[in-house]
């Protein structure tokens, strides 16, 4: 027997049981939600068989795709917002002197702060009376910005991005430092003696050694956003009048509050359609081999 058979051996026996954990905790759960979906089930009792009934009446359900609407808003303010703000941040503080210390853990501290904490701190933010976002803009003569920014329905959604981003750029950051750092130094070198400017050597140089870096965190970004729940959920509830609806949110609502345990079950199989269709569509755009 090789060595390589033996290492492969190894890594197989070591990696089975999390793939094994895995699979009963993710992967069965999600064909059983699936499963269910064909069910009028009230979580309690016999279940009634009805066929595609939940799943037809997901597809009709104007609010579902008004939630839909709103999860497309948090996925482009995600992937447009927190990516290209980590990558900037990552450029910057590449190097490990005590003041980028400093600032990259003030950038990830947003991260290991509870949702709850984060929804409330923002919801004082943004209050109307006594929030310090409208006290500023008045101090500053700026008083015809002041908004109801968690209860008018035109602004609630966009208003919510920005917690949003603020929340999660700091493991993207991460992410894309530890890639940089991999980056060989004779390649700055080579790049630096041939007169590529900055700009040239991010486009041409460090962004194609990194792209894969990239894709993963695109992928993070959708497949977060989809699922983003408790920040809404405690900011605004989904409100007002389902502005700010997500799909997580509507898929808690039907399944918790009115019992409708076969819809929510539903609802979350579309979800992860969704979820993989977005995804499988980010990869296909971004596949260009840069190498």
């Amino acid at each position: 027997m090789t060595a390589a058979v033996r290492a492969r051996g190894f890594i197989t026996v070591a990696l089975f049981p999390a793939v094994l954990l895995f699979a009963f905790f993710v992967i069965v759960p999600v064909f059983w939600s699936a499963y269910y979906g064909f069910f009028d089930w009230k979580g309690i009792g016999a279940a009634k068989y009805i066929g595609f009934d939940n799943y037809a009446e997901v597809l009709q359900d104007q609010i579902f795709w008004l939630a839909f609407k709103n999860n497309m808003i948090v996925v482009a303010a995600s992937v447009f917002g927190q990516v290209p703000i980590a990558l900037l941040l990552a450029l910057v503080l590449t190097k490990s002197t005590l003041f980028q210390r400093f600032v990259r853990a003030s950038v990830f501290m947003p991260m290991v702060l509870s949702s709850v904490v984060i929804g409330i701190i923002w919801g004082y933010i943004y209050h109307p009376q006594i929030g310090i976002l409208n006290f500023v803009l008045e101090r500053t003569g700026l008083e015809h910005w002041k908004m109801q920014w968690l209860s008018d329905p035109k602004i609630s959604m966009y208003s919510l991005t920005v917690p949003i981003i603020w929340n999660y750029i700091g493991p993207y950051m991460l992410m894309f430092i530890a890639a940089l750092q991999n980056i060989s130094p004779e390649i700055d070198d080579a790049a630096r003696i041939d007169g590529v400017g900055p700009a040239r050597k991010l486009i041409s140089v460090k962004l194609p050694m990194i792209w894969d870096t990239v894709k993963v965190a695109v992928v993070l970004c959708i497949s977060g956003s989809l699922k983003a729940f408790d920040l809404i959920y405690v900011m605004t509830g989904g409100g007002p009048a389902h502005s700010t609806e997500l799909l997580a949110s509507y898929m808690y609502n039907n399944t918790f509050n009115v019992f409708r345990f076969g819809y929510g079950s539903a609802v979350s199989t579309a979800i992860i359609v969704l979820s993989l269709v977005l995804i499988a569509g980010s990869q296909f755009l971004m596949k260009r081999d840069y190498r």
